[in-house]
């Protein structure tokens, strides 16, 4: 049977490195507090003047030069876009040089790459496109304050991008089942109150905390876990696979405590665990890209190995895939450095 298959891959990551020590006093917090809580012990942050679009470029660009081909169709999955109208997609279509291509934002805030899968998987399928580039790119220092010991320790910026094709199911690459929710009654978990058209800028001014990411961390700790496990079992139901017979889990990077405590439940074995939180951050719509990156370039993952994705953010949303690990070489890029100019 035919299935959408991975043939490229992409990722950007800034040359910035801020470690746990480098906020132990502007954020009155400390390097083992950070590391406890979250796993978290250095991220990468944009330098001021570089936005998602030019993370997403890079990563978009490498995933072309990966699979050794153009895309028909541009998905970009973001929270940070770099203004909020137009889309950035269109823009870095053409930044890549794909003239005249279909191009759209995704906002499912951290679940997006996965609903990006899901649609670019649903193109091919239907024929609107042949060779989908989606695309997860975040600098969500632009949206968090850099106060809040809260979330600024969490987050870093990034981007990854993967090109997909039609192929055969049984081929490394191929994306084998999908599963998708959202719950909105919870929305206010995980928000920006201010700058939409509920709360414009323009009629009463915001106070500091309505003007920046924020997000009730326990309530999303419970969710994220409950959240994330029903979808896994969902998918792996649809594929046949046992939870153990999983060779590569890939969590959302949101908090270490939060992807073992997932591992832990679907009973994976902790050596199939892959995640590089630890030198990245929460990147977001990027996280899951980049850690696929990571896992491909330092741990040697056979191709053609049982995967599982899974992912939780604003929305709420959710989702989760199962794929055949690809055969494919992730091509690492850096943004250029703004112009002083």
């Amino acid at each position: 049977m035919s299935a959408s298959v991975i043939r490229g891959m992409g990722v950007c990551l800034p040359e910035r490195v801020v470690a746990n020590e480098d906020l132990e006093d502007r954020l009155q917090t400390s390097d083992t507090w950070i590391r406890t809580r979250t796993g978290i012990h250095r991220r990468r942050w944009v330098e001021p003047g570089t936005g998602t679009g030019d993370l997403a470029t890079v990563a978009g660009a490498g995933a072309l030069s990966s699979a050794g081909m153009d895309a028909d169709f541009v998905l970009l999955a973001t929270t940070t876009p770099d203004r909020p109208c137009p889309a950035t997609a269109p823009e870095v279509a053409a930044r890549i040089g794909l003239v005249d291509v279909p191009a759209v934002d995704i906002s499912a805030v951290c679940s997006g790459f996965v609903y990006g899968l899901a649609l670019a998987s649903s193109l091919i399928s239907s024929g609107v496109c042949a060779r989908p580039l989606v695309i997860g790119a975040e600098v969500y220092t632009s949206i968090i304050d850099p106060s809040d010991r809260g979330t600024a320790v969490i987050f870093g910026d990034g981007a990854g991008a993967v090109l997909l094709e039609q192929g055969d199911e049984e081929e490394p690459g191929a994306i084998r089942a999908f599963d998708l929710g959202s719950d909105g009654s919870n929305s206010d978990l995980i928000a920006i109150a201010a700058g939409g058209s509920r709360a414009p800028h323009r009629d009463v001014p915001a106070p500091k905390e309505d003007r920046y990411f924020r997000m009730q961390g326990h309530s999303v700790f419970a969710q994220a876990i409950q959240r994330m496990t029903s979808s896994c079992l969902s998918v792996l139901s649809r594929t046949g696979w046992p939870s153990q017979s999983v060779d590569v889990f890939i969590s959302h990077q949101a908090n270490q405590r939060i992807v073992d405590a997932v591992g832990d439940r679907l009973g994976v074995d902790s050596s199939h665990r892959f995640g590089n939180i630890a030198e990245v951050g929460n990147t977001a719509a990027a996280s899951l890209p980049l850690a696929m990156a990571d896992a491909a370039t330092r741990d040697g993952v056979e191709p053609g190995a049982r995967t599982l994705l899974t992912a939780f953010g604003g929305g709420l949303t959710w989702g989760s895939v199962a794929l055949n690990w690809p055969d494919v070489k992730p091509i690492h890029g850096v943004p250029a450095r703004p112009s002083s100019g």
